[in-house]
């Protein structure tokens, strides 16, 4: 209930791949929220497409009661993993997705079920993080020990090794950097905790960091400082999937 409140770079994003499907473009039948969370772009979405059918899909059941609680029945609601998506094949015409695959650490499958579901001539547009995302944090908890306390993203590389394994998809890539700012480091602390964006790295810390560990942390990152303010820099990759 508290994700929107902190969902700053989240709306920014899905703002600017909600303009790259611009106006004009072929009405879909069947449109796919892919990691949908709170469902924050289903009005753009019907707007652009009023007489389509929106499917609203998050791992996350919270998020997809949260959804159905906030736009009601009229759209479609599923609660499922986009590796092994609970969809018939060659069932969607567009699928959007903003700031998702990043959590998706099999590529290969995730662009096999992007390749299965889409119907003939549709295409998916999709923004993700690249491994440079929070690289202050990362250089900050790297002054303290040799743990990852940061997520590693995947890069565009193993994006595009992927989507080449897959036949008759064409996958274009674009990147951006968004530059965040806060006052304090647990700031920027607390909006992470309030997205859940967990830690999910297999050789991240067992337990609680310690508080020696976690002053160090800060004392690295406020030397990162700069006009006042701390930096957090982010890597969107901005994504285009089509099905020859």
């Amino acid at each position: 209930r508290q994700y929107d409140s902190v969902a700053t770079l989240q709306r920014a994003v899905g703002s600017q791949l909600i303009e790259r499907l611009g106006p004009g473009a072929d009405s879909p039948v069947t449109v796919l929220d892919l990691g949908c969370g709170t469902a924050s772009f289903q009005p753009d979405l019907l707007r652009l497409y009023p007489h389509a059918r929106y499917l609203g899909l998050d791992l996350a059941p919270g998020m997809i009661a949260y959804a159905r609680g906030r736009f009601g029945d009229d759209s479609l609601w599923l609660v499922g993993d986009a590796e092994a998506l609970p969809l018939a094949t060659g069932s969607v015409d567009l699928v959007f997705s903003s700031l998702a695959f990043q959590w998706c650490y099999q590529p290969e499958k995730l662009f096999a079920e992007l390749a299965r579901v889409l119907a003939p001539g549709g295409c998916c547009l999709f923004t993700s993080l690249g491994p440079d995302t929070l690289r202050e944090l990362r250089t900050a908890w790297a002054a303290v020990d040799a743990h990852q306390h940061v997520n590693h993203f995947l890069p565009v590389t193993e994006l595009e090794a992927a989507a080449r394994s897959v036949p008759g998809m064409h996958l274009s890539l674009d990147r951006a950097y968004h530059r965040m700012e806060y006052g304090r480091v647990g700031e920027l602390l607390t909006v992470l905790k309030t997205l859940g964006a967990h830690n999910m790295n297999r050789d991240r810390p067992a337990g609680l960091t310690s508080r020696r560990g976690l002053q160090g942390m800060l004392a690295a990152y406020e030397a990162q400082r700069e006009d006042g303010l701390l930096p957090a820099t982010y890597e969107v990759i901005f994504g285009e999937v089509n099905i020859i």
